[in-house]
This record gives structure tokens, C-alpha cells and sequence, in this order.
């Protein structure tokens, strides 16, 4: 089938909840991606954040397949080896006690506001407690996860959704003071906004809301789906700041392109919330997804991606400058790592940027504020970056 035909079937058959851009990918080599034409293309997406690896990479395949020839699902009824190496190498890596699989990032966020709540109810048996989330913030579509989702726009026709959640304004310790209230059981975050316009916390503000979360006895959740994953310069993010969450939510790249999310709590949390009977799923841990974990976190780990982020991102910021500097239309430039976004001017819409850049052979996407998001496969060189930044000048000059 043409490109054309495939286009067509996915309209007719497919409930139109997305404005699919007129590609039909194909396959995928290392950081290039390839249409059904054939055409190449460079990709700075990675699958909104989920191909940190690249494409084809042949231990993580390998690995995936001679799992797929062994055992795929079970259920969590019984035990299998790859729950027992996966869950021991993220509890390792995120320096967390316990994990709960899930498969996605929006099921973590679930998984954690239930924990959240069970843990207060616990503490005071009562219930009626609610939640603090920010601003410009994205947890996911499922109910609870937009309940604290802190833009309006995916909200309203939803409504009602889950009830007390007070919103505060990202980078603004007072507002998260006024948002507690003696119903709060926990605060959720992400330490660098991804959705929202590529926003990372500052450093003061985490301490601050961990310090207040351990006054009051209230869960702070970091949300590191987007960011976490050695994305940032650290496995998570949380560890360049010196504050530890009491749940930590991850996905996307966590499975290497398989859906797998997780969340994972501290012993206390652990010892103190959910117990068999309060949560559960029918595919989340199975055998597949969690080999997929594994060899993911082995893959990051024994090549050291860690430091080719931080080696390259200095570099990527650079061209970033250069960018700023060439082009009227790009005003600015925020990001942590290999999460970058370019904040444009009013002269142009960052949906239409996307799209340009598409035609000349750069995937990239967009981010709340009319940014340009910038969220490449942790494997990429400085040629891969020069390349894209030629791509975005031109794009951006025209």
C-alpha cells in the first residue's frame, strides 16, 4: 500500500481523536527514521520521549524477541523472572523502594494518586482528601490523571472530574502554600514540565515543597514519565536536585518502546497504603514489557547515555544560542539535558514550525506557550544536533 492508502484506511477505521501529520513511517535506523517512500528522516521526538535508545538497536530487539519465544503474559497471579530483574534494577537506578507496573504513564499517575489517599486515610481514618498539582502541568487523560492536569482547555468538557484539587503556580512556593489546605495528602509535580512548555523547576522551589510536604506529612509524587530516564542528566531528574520524592512516576522511555509505565514509593509509603485487594492489573508487569525495562535500563546503564547527555547537552545549548541569535522568530530557549524547547514569537505558531520541519526531513513536536520541543534519542552525536539545527534555522528564517 501507498502512503495515500494508508492514510485512508486509519480515517475510515480509526475514531479521529488525533490530527495525524500526512507521514506513514515505515522503519527506523538508529536516529533516522523512514517513510514508506523511503524518504529520511532525523528524529528529535523519539516517540514523544519514549525511543531513547533510537530505532533498531539489536540488543534491546534481541532481547525482546527471546522473550517473546518464551512467555509474554501470565498475569500477576504468579511470579516470572523478568518482573523479579526489572524491578530490581529500576528500584536501583531511581534509589526507591517499591515499584507497582502499570502500562502507562497515565496508570502511574492513578496508581499514585490511589496510593496518595490511602496512605491519609491510613494515617486519620477518614477520607476526603485531595491533591495539589500546578499549573501548565500534564499527568496524563484517564480521569484522575487530568483531574490534576493544570490546563483548563483539557479540562472543561470533562467536568465534573476528581474533586478537591487545588492548583498552584509552577515556581511559586507562596502559591503552594495558599493551595494546601488540611485536606491535602500530596502534591504533584513534574520536575521539568514537559507539556506545558518545557519548564524546569528551580532548585529552591523543590526544596521548599519537600520541606512543607514533610511538615505537614503530606506525599510529595514527582512525575518523571517525560523526563526521567537519563533524559535530563541524571536517571531522574530528581537527583540533580537533591530532593527525594515519596512516589516517582516513569514510563515512556522506561520500556524502550514497549508501554510500560511504573510507579514506585518509599518504604514508609510502601508500609503504610495499598495492600493485595486495593489495586491491581491484568497486563501491567508481564513478562514482555518488563524483559523490555530491563534491557532498556542495561542498555542506558552500560553505554553510559547519562554521560552523553551531559556531554552534549552543553553543545545543544549552543546551537540553541545560535538559533536564538539567527532567527527573529525564536525567542528564547529552556531545558534540562535532552528536553529542550525553543519559545517562539507571536510571528509564528509552533504546530506550523513542526510541520515545516516534518517536510524537510526533522521530526520535532510542540509544547504548551508556543514552543518548539526539542526530546531526541539519548544516542544522538553533535552531527545529528548540527543537522537539526541547519533544519530549524532554515525553517524558522523562511
Amino acid at each position: 500500500m501507498d502512503s495515500k492508502q494508508i492514510i485512508d484506511i486509519t480515517e475510515d477505521n480509526c475514531f479521529h481523536v488525533y490530527n495525524r501529520f500526512g507521514v506513514v513511517f515505515d522503519h527506523g535506523d538508529g536516529v533516522t527514521l523512514y517513510d514508506v517512500e523511503g524518504k529520511e528522516y532525523l528524529d528529535f521526538a523519539s516517540g514523544i520521549g519514549v525511543n531513547a535508545l533510537g530505532y533498531n538497536n539489536k540488543q534491546f530487539n534481541d532481547a525482546v524477541k527471546k522473550q517473546v519465544d518464551k512467555l509474554y503474559h501470565i498475569s500477576n497471579l504468579y511470579y516470572h523472572p523478568s518482573l523479579a530483574e526489572a524491578s530490581k534494577l529500576l528500584c536501583e537506578i531511581s534509589g526507591m523502594d517499591k515499584v507497582f507496573f502499570t502500562n502507562s504513564g497515565a496508570e502511574a499517575v492513578e496508581g499514585a494518586i490511589k496510593t496518595a489517599k490511602k496512605y491519609a486515610f491510613n494515617k486519620n481514618n477518614r477520607n476526603g482528601y485531595g491533591i495539589v498539582a500546578m499549573n501548565s502541568s500534564f499527568h496524563g487523560r484517564t480521569v484522575g490523571a487530568l483531574s490534576v492536569t493544570g490546563t483548563e482547555a483539557y479540562r472543561t468538557a470533562f467536568l465534573p472530574l476528581m474533586d478537591k484539587v487545588n492548583f498552584a503556580t509552577f515556581n511559586d512556593f507562596d502559591s503552594v502554600v495558599n493551595a494546601v489546605d488540611d485536606d491535602t495528602c500530596a502534591i504533584i509535580l513534574e520536575p521539568v514540565q514537559g507539556e506545558g512548555g518545557v519548564m524546569p523547576a528551580d532548585k529552591e522551589f523543590l526544596l521548599q515543597v519537600r520541606k512543607l510536604c514533610d511538615e505537614k506529612d503530606i506525599l510529595l509524587i514527582l512525575d518523571e514519565i517525560q523526563c526521567g530516564m537519563a533524559r535530563t542528566g541524571s536517571m531522574y531528574a530528581y537527583q540533580a536536585y537533591d530532593v527525594k520524592p515519596d512516589i516517582l512516576l516513569s514510563a515512556k522511555a522506561l520500556g524502550g518502546g514497549l508501554p510500560i509505565g511504573a510507579f514506585l514509593v518509599t518504604d514508609k509509603v510502601a508500609k503504610s497504603s495499598l495492600v493485595p485487594g486495593d489495586h491491581g492489573t491484568t497486563y501491567g508487569g508481564n513478562p514482555l514489557c518488563t524483559a523490555a525495562v530491563k534491557a532498556s535500563v542495561e542498555l542506558i546503564r552500560d553505554n553510559n547515555l547519562v554521560g552523553n547527555v551531559n556531554e552534549l547537552a552543553p553543545y545543544l545549548e549552543s546551537k540553541l544560542d545560535e538559533i536564538v541569535a539567527e532567527c527573529d522568530a525564536a525567542l528564547s530557549h529552556r531545558g534540562k539535558g535532552f528536553m529542550q524547547g525553543i519559545v517562539l514569537s507571536d510571528s509564528v505558531k509552533a504546530g506550523d514550525i513542526v510541520k515545516a520541519c516534518l517536510a524537510n526531513g526533522l521530526v520535532v513536536l510542540s509544547a504548551g506557550g508556543n514552543v518548539l520541543r526539542l526530546l531526541p534519542p539519548l544516542v544522538i552525536t553533535k552531527d545529528d544536533i548540527d543537522k537539526a539545527t541547519d533544519i530549524i534555522i532554515e525553517v524558522l528564517q523562511k
